[in-house]
Formats: structure tokens, C-alpha cells, sequence
């Protein structure tokens, strides 16, 4: 079973969502969890173990955790730039790996352990994240460099299908612009446009009548084995098998 909830309104522009993934009765084997690329980094932890939380920056692929026949696992889904903005934290440092929460973030790490029970439903859990951001983000600046934001709206607004050289004129180098992405996103600006290229064609696939020979046009693909080849990696799968499910 998966569930998202929305954050408090106060952290709409900081958190995509809070998260459960769970079993509802033990499995015959380890469950398999595919983790697509997003863009985004999570903070996630296992209910009857709060004490050891964890947080996953950007990936520029699919990643696939194995777990155990039964579990219940809490996450929190950061925007992408939103990490780094609350907790001052280089988004790179996190890149395609994850880490201890308690050595990147230590009061957001004792919070969990501390306030979060194994007896705790999720929306008592939300709640209190809730509490916990919304005060933290009252004593701390989650600003950032308006002409970064500038080029972040763009790349969004034209879905990742933009030349970087010429496409992200907002007052910075390419090599300022570089550093700032590194930094509050986690990689480059191309890789950041494959990815947001990528989730736009993931929704355009939840249309009906989606036909995959047209997918990847609407997307900004011009080559087909480019299209499939990236998908594959940045989902796991191909865009055929993908829509079979």
C-alpha cells in the first residue's frame, strides 16, 4: 500500500509530500521497491525504527532497494532546491547515494527518533512534521539566488526541452549557473533537463489512449533509441513494458 499527504500550505514551495509505503499483510518474498527519477531528494525511515532515518539526494537513475516480507516505511519528499534552502546542505554531497540523516541533519534525525512512535498513525506523523518545519522555518532564510530561481522557472516551464547554452539567459555565467545547480539540485542543468523532460513524458503516459510511437515527440525526443534508452534508465524498465503495467 502507498499513500501520499500534501504538507501544511506554509510548506507548499518546500515539500512535495509526506509518503507511506507498506505491507497490509507479510509477503512471500522481499519486496522489490523501484525508485524512479524525480528530481527530488526524500527523507525516509521505518516506523518501528525511527532511530536510524535516512536521507536520498538526486539520482540520475532508477535505483531498486530490496526489502524485507513486511514493512512500513514514513517519507518525507523535498522539493527539488528545498533540502539544501532549509538545511544548508550541498545537494551534490548527496547525489546518487543516501546517508544517515542523524550526520547531514542531526535535529531533524532526534526529532524523528524522539517525537515518532511505532503506535503513530500517518496523519499524527504528518502533523508533526508538519509542527517541526513550520517552526524551523519561522527562526531560519530558506532564500536563494533569485537569478538561480529564474532559470530553475524556465527549464520547468519549457519541461526540460531547452538549449542550455542559449535557453537560460537570467544574468549568471554558465559556469555560475553550473555551480548554483550543483548546489541546490544536485547536478548539472542538462542532466536536471533530462530528468524534468523525463517525469513530463511519465505524465503524458497517464493520459488515455497514450500511444508509445508518439510519446517521445511530445516529450522532445527527436530520436527514438535516445528516447527509450534514457527512459530505461531513468525508470528501470522500457516505455513499452511501462505502459503494459
Amino acid at each position: 500500500m502507498y499513500k501520499e499527504l500534501l504538507p501544511d500550505f506554509r510548506l507548499k514551495d518546500l515539500i512535495y509530500c509526506y509518503w507511506e509505503l507498506k505491507t497490509t499483510q507479510k509477503l512471500s518474498e522481499a519486496y522489490t521497491y523501484n525508485v524512479v527519477a524525480d528530481g527530488c531528494i526524500d527523507v525516509f525511515f521505518e516506523l518501528n525504527n525511527p532511530q536510524n532515518s535516512y536521507v536520498m539526494g538526486f539520482s540520475n537513475s532508477n535505483t531498486e532497494f530490496s526489502i524485507d516480507k513486511r514493512f512500513y516505511y514514513i517519507g518525507i519528499r523535498f522539493l527539488p532546491t528545498a533540502f539544501t534552502r532549509l538545511f544548508n546542505v550541498r545537494a551534490t554531497e548527496l547525489s546518487n547515494r543516501f546517508e544517515s540523516l542523524y550526520d547531514v541533519v542531526p535535529a531533524l534525525s532526534k526529532f524523528i527518533s524522539f517525537k515518532i512512535k511505532d503506535n503513530s498513525t500517518f496523519e499524527q506523523i504528518t502533523s508533526l512534521l508538519n509542527d517541526f518545519f513550520c517552526n524551523y522555518l519561522s527562526i531560519h532564510d530558506v532564500d536563494a539566488d533569485k537569478r538561480f530561481f529564474n532559470a530553475l522557472l524556465i527549464t520547468l516551464k519549457y519541461k526540460g526541452n531547452l538549449n542550455v547554452e542559449t535557453g537560460l539567459d537570467t544574468g549568471v555565467s554558465l559556469r555560475q549557473l553550473r555551480r548554483m545547480f550543483e548546489h541546490y539540485i544536485g547536478t548539472n542543468v542538462k542532466t536536471f533537463c533530462k530528468v524534468v523532460r523525463f517525469q513530463n513524458l511519465l505524465n503524458l503516459s497517464q493520459q488515455e489512449g497514450s500511444d508509445i510511437n508518439k510519446l517521445f515527440y511530445d516529450a522532445g525526443y527527436y530520436d527514438q533509441a535516445h528516447f527509450i534508452k534514457d527512459f530505461k534508465n531513468l525508470y528501470g524498465v522500457t516505455p513499452g513494458k511501462s505502459l503494459q503495467k
